[in-house]
């Protein structure tokens, strides 16, 4: 694993806005960021990212079915007790899963060690899955990257596959938060997928599902919704109003409810305490474990937190600490791991999981260790 300096494209910011990329730039600051690259070899991406990643999958579906028949790990997996029949209904019925995020910390040397399981809606997906291949494709005809350069990554053509393999219902709903120009972009591109797989489609804002007198979510339209795919966290479903109808509204769910009990950090030394000592798992406990005082240097994580928020990182007896509305919900506590570092910050590799299977990655870098909302996201290649 090596990072290059290279040369951006002359008019990949005009090829963004045509195709719709217009969170590039976020928050003032750049996003997409192809001033450099990072190459892998074919052995580090099979060896040291893929396999792994699809072996934590597993390990997390493990935890599922043991949090199922313990209402013990289910609680401690946070999912509320009221909705704890409709989750377990969900995994029992084997309700499919569209897609996942592992964050890594991998150096190129020694193992890749999981940081965190964005389960359940996870962004950094259009970036990843096409913009870093357009980008692959123009820089080889422009020679920025060797003419034999690959990639990992074929999230794209995997999510239309596991739309179609999902089946259609008479409409797909896209809900969310779609002023949010990260969160809209996310929503609209997984509706051009659903679409490639024969879906009609309708994007939605979160704020304007209502229920109908027999207790099924409806549109502004009054279009029943009997299929939906929710960029926003089960964590806050539970909390809306209407969730005292989701066991009853009859509408699948993308992600599923089964989901809620593997989107928390929670599940980080809940995989520990069955897995011990696996090479891609770091020591982890909850918040209060004497064993955590062993640690060293360490993280302390929010069950709950986004975008590197409420998140405190203690190394050589130094703590640097973020900002965010999180931690009332309680903390784990893991040992930090080192992150590929160059002079122009720290990188973390987004694994993707579509379906089962481990399809591609993205890198984002941070000028801190702890990555946060201003990271930027730097393409890759496969070189020999």
């Amino acid at each position: 694993m090596r990072r290059h300096s290279i040369s951006p494209r002359p008019d990949w910011r005009a090829t963004a806005q045509r195709l719709g990329f217009h969170f590039a730039n976020m928050y003032g600051a750049p996003y997409w960021d192809e001033s450099a690259m990072f190459s892998f070899s074919l052995t580090e991406i099979e060896d040291a990212i893929e396999d792994p990643s699809r072996d934590l999958h597993q390990m997390c579906l493990a935890l599922a079915e043991r949090a199922v028949a313990d209402p013990r790990v289910m609680a401690r997996l946070g999912v509320p007790e009221a909705h704890r029949d409709l989750v377990a209904a969900s995994w029992r019925a084997a309700d499919p899963t569209l897609y996942g995020r592992f964050d890594l910390a991998y150096d190129g040397t020694g193992p890749a060690k999981l940081l965190e399981y964005n389960a359940d809606t996870p962004t950094g997906l259009y970036e990843a899955a096409v913009f870093q291949w357009i980008w692959l494709e123009e820089a080889r005809g422009l020679g920025i990257v060797p003419s034999g350069a690959d990639q990992f990554n074929s999230v794209h053509e995997r999510l239309v596959a596991q739309f179609a393999a999902m089946g259609t219902a008479p409409r797909l709903h896209l809900a969310g938060m779609l002023d949010d120009v990260e969160d809209g972009g996310t929503l609209a591109y997984l509706a051009d997928c659903a679409q490639q797989a024969g879906n009609r489609v309708q994007l939605v804002n979160m704020a304007d599902i209502g229920v109908d007198v027999r207790g099924r979510f409806i549109d502004l339209d009054n279009l029943v919704i009997s299929w939906m795919f929710k960029l926003y966290p089960w964590e806050w479903m539970f909390d809306e109003a209407f969730a005292v109808h989701l066991a009853g509204a009859r509408c699948a769910f993308i992600e599923p409810p089964w989901k809620a009990m593997l989107s928390t950090k929670a599940i980080l030394p809940l995989l520990w305490e069955m897995f011990p000592g696996h090479p891609n798992l770091l020591p982890a406990y909850f918040a209060g474990d004497p064993r955590a005082d062993a640690l060293g240097d360490h993280v302390v994580k929010p069950l709950f937190s986004r975008e590197g928020e409420n998140v405190t990182l203690v190394r050589g007896g130094r703590a640097q600490t973020t900002p965010g509305p999180y931690g009332e919900e309680g903390h784990v506590v893991q040992a930090a791991a080192p992150l590929f570092e160059s002079a122009h910050g720290y990188a973390v590799i987004g694994s993707w999981i579509v379906g089962d299977t481990a399809c591609g990655i993205g890198i984002r870098e941070d000028a801190s260790p702890i990555t946060a909302n201003l990271s930027r996201f730097v393409p890759h290649i496969i070189d020999g």
